[in-house]
């Protein structure tokens, strides 16, 4: 009958966790890998979110030039156009507004979307500004004849609002759907954008407008939080790290103490 030596029963009961060693540091070299590659990710975000911020400042800021025209539009796009200060000058139609439910720094109420026809016979919709509920436009209140607006150029939003699709049926709106809203009222071909008019902007807490719409109180807001998120990540993955150090070193000392 055959015995073991010393060394070879230490081996033996050495040798089953050797698989588990391996389980340990691959997890945790998969769980840094990932991590930092997340971080990596947020870093570039960051980076594209900052010189979005610049271009979409710098365009606002800049002298309006003439809005997109119909050879235009087909080449119209969110990346290269959206928040231009753009210029039109033409006739509004108002028998054709469409009010589109809005939450403004003026409190719940409506968009006022006009159609612009300009002088080519291109129709471009112009949001006027914000009313409230009890709102009625009269006769006194229109602009007879030309008139040259101002604003930023923004896309359509189709379908509707987070928790209601437009009606057009019933003349509900609740997104400032361009191609809808001219196809409801028909408008024929308009510009696949929209113009957000400029205006003085909201009055100062608790000031009434001294009339309505209120233009100019277009809300742009890009949040960057990607250097938070991207240090979050990278500390997950020193966690990690360090977590695994940590679990084979116990069990490389268990192995060691029998």
């Amino acid at each position: 009958m055959s015995s073991n030596t010393p060394s070879e029963a230490r081996g033996a009961r050495m040798r089953p966790s050797i698989p588990r060693l391996g389980v340990i540091l691959v997890l945790t070299i998969l769980l840094v890998y990932g991590f930092v590659r997340l971080g990596t990710w947020q870093v570039h975000r960051r980076a594209w979110k900052l010189d979005l911020i610049h271009r979409v400042d710098t365009r606002v800021h800049a002298t309006p030039v003439p809005a997109p025209g119909p050879a235009q539009w087909p080449e119209v796009s969110a990346a290269r156009d959206e928040y231009l200060h753009v210029t039109a000058t033409g006739t509004y139609l108002y028998d054709k507004d469409t009010q589109v439910q809005a939450v403004s720094d003026l409190g719940s109420g409506f968009w006022v979307l006009t159609p612009l026809r300009q002088s080519d016979g291109a129709l471009v919709l112009v949001n006027r500004g914000f009313v409230p509920p009890e709102w009625k436009e009269t006769p006194a209140t229109e602009t007879p004849g030309p008139v040259t607006v101002t604003g930023l150029v923004r896309m359509p939003e189709p379908g509707g609002g987070f928790l209601h699709k437009n009606d057009p049926a019933h003349n509900l709106w609740y997104s400032r759907d361009v191609q809808s809203i001219a196809a409801a009222r028909g408008l024929g071909p308009v510009a696949p954008y929209f113009i957000d008019a400029d205006g003085p902007g909201a009055p100062r807490a608790g000031a009434t407008p001294s009339h309505y719409p209120v233009g100019g109180l277009t809300v742009i807001s890009f949040p960057n939080n990607h250097l938070m998120y991207s240090i979050t990540w990278y500390a997950l993955a020193l966690m990690s790290a360090a977590a695994g150090i940590f679990v084979i070193r116990l069990e490389l000392r268990g192995r060691q103490a029998k």
